[in-house]
C-alpha cells in the first residue's frame, strides 16, 4: 500500500503516545527493559514496575550484579516470570561478553537470553533509529487487518508473510517514530475487540474494514485444550506476633512460578500433613482456607491452602532453596501474586 508509513506517521504526530517513562532517554537498556515488560502486559500496568526497576537497576551492570531474588521481587505481580529470569541472565551476558553495552548487530542481540527478533528490532529502532521491522502482537493485528493476511499468526507460513509485510512497510526515515506509531495504532485504535476504524489513518484502504472482517483478522491461534490442576498448599507457620513466619521453598526454574518462592505443594492434604508431622511437628489442628484459583496460559490451577502451626524449634532450617518468610519483616524475594495476596490476608487477620 502506497503511503502506509507516511499516513501512520502523520497520525502519530497528532495522536501517538508521548511522555511514557521509557520514551525519556531511550537508551538501549531502557528500551529493552520496557519491551520485555510490555510483552503480554498493558502499558498502564507496566509503568510503575518500570520506574521502580530503573530506580533500583539504572544500568546493565547494576542489574547483572543483583541477586536473582531481588529481580524477581521487583517483578512480583507483573507475571510471566520467565521474562525476569531472562532479563537477569541477559544482563549478566551483556556485562561479561559485551562490557555492559548492547551490540549493534541484530544477530548478536538475538543471541542473548530472552531477546527475539522483534525485541531486537525494537531496541535498535527505538534507541538508535536503525531500520529494523518489528512484529509484536499489536503490529501483527494491524498488518493482518490492513493487508488481509489471514490464518493463524503464530504458524510459520503466516508469520513469514507478516514479517515480509513488516519489512516492506518500515520506512528508511523516522524509524523510531514509525516503530512507536505502529505499536500505538494497534494498542489504541486497531484493538483486538471493537477497533475504532473511523479514527484509523488506514481506514480507506484497510481490507478488514472494507470487507467487515475485523473479527476474523488476524486469524485465531490453534486452541489447546485447557487442563485443570489441583494441589494442596502447606502454610506451615511458626512464631508469635512479630516473629510469625511461614515456610517457603524456591520453585524449580522450569515450570510454573520458576525461581519464585512459595509454600510447599503436595498432591493432597494427607501427604501435606504427613510431611509436616514428620519434618516440623504440629501443635494445633490444621485449618483449611479458601481455595486459590489462578489461570495460566494453558491450564487452570486450584490451590487448597492448609494452615498449620508447627513447633518453633523446627527441624527444617533455612537453605538455598528454603526459608522462613517473616510476615511482618518480609525478605526481598519474589512471590507469585496469589501467594503474596494470601500472605497479606494472613497478616491482616491473625486468626486466619
Amino acid at each position: 500500500m502506497a503511503g502506509f508509513a507516511e499516513r501512520l506517521l502523520t497520525w502519530f504526530d497528532r495522536h501517538g503516545r508521548s511522555g511514557l517513562p521509557w520514551q525519556r532517554d531511550p537508551t538501549p537498556y531502557r528500551v529493552w527493559v520496557s519491551e520485555v515488560m510490555l510483552q503480554q502486559t498493558q502499558v498502564a500496568t507496566v509503568i510503575p514496575y518500570f520506574e521502580r526497576f530503573m530506580a533500583r537497576f539504572p544500568n546493565v551492570h547494576a542489574l547483572a550484579a543483583a541477586p536473582l531474588d531481588e529481580v524477581l521481587h521487583l517483578w512480583t505481580g507483573l507475571g510471566y516470570y520467565a521474562r525476569a529470569r531472562h532479563v537477569h541472565a541477559c544482563a549478566q551476558a551483556l556485562a561479561t561478553r559485551h562490557g555492559g553495552e548492547f551490540p549493534r548487530a541484530i544477530d548478536e542481540l538475538t543471541a542473548l537470553p530472552g531477546i527475539g527478533r522483534s525485541t531486537a528490532g525494537a531496541i535498535l529502532a527505538l534507541s538508535r533509529g536503525e531500520r529494523h521491522p518489528i512484529l509484536d502482537g499489536n503490529v501483527k493485528r494491524v498488518l493482518a487487518r490492513v493487508f488481509g493476511i489471514a490464518g493463524d499468526p503464530s504458524s510459520a507460513p503466516v508469520l513469514n508473510t507478516l514479517w515480509a509485510q513488516a519489512e516492506v512497510c518500515t520506512p528508511a526515515a523516522r524509524v523510531a517514530a514509525y516503530t512507536q506509531a505502529i505499536m500505538d495504532l494497534g494498542a489504541t485504535v486497531c484493538t483486538r475487540t471493537r477497533p475504532a476504524c473511523t479514527a484509523c489513518p488506514m481506514n480507506g484502504d484497510c481490507l478488514a474494514a472494507r470487507e467487515g472482517r475485523q473479527a476474523e483478522l488476524p486469524g485465531a491461534k490453534r486452541r489447546r485444550l485447557r487442563k485443570a490442576r489441583e494441589a494442596t498448599l502447606l502454610l506451615a507457620e511458626t512464631g508469635e506476633d512479630a516473629s510469625r513466619a511461614v515456610l517457603l521453598e524456591r520453585r524449580p526454574a522450569p515450570g510454573i512460578w520458576g525461581g519464585l518462592w512459595s509454600p510447599p505443594q503436595f498432591d493432597n492434604e494427607s501427604a501435606a500433613l504427613e510431611w509436616c508431622r514428620r519434618e516440623l511437628g504440629i501443635v494445633e489442628p490444621a485449618q483449611a482456607l479458601a481455595p486459590i484459583d489462578h489461570a495460566f496460559t494453558h491450564f487452570d490451577l486450584r490451590l487448597n491452602p492448609l494452615h498449620v502451626r508447627c513447633t518453633p524449634a523446627s527441624g527444617v532450617r533455612e537453605a538455598d532453596d528454603r526459608l522462613w518468610y517473616a510476615l511482618k519483616a518480609p525478605p526481598r524475594v519474589g512471590l507469585p501474586q496469589p501467594i503474596m495476596q494470601l500472605f497479606q490476608r494472613l497478616f491482616s487477620d491473625p486468626g486466619a
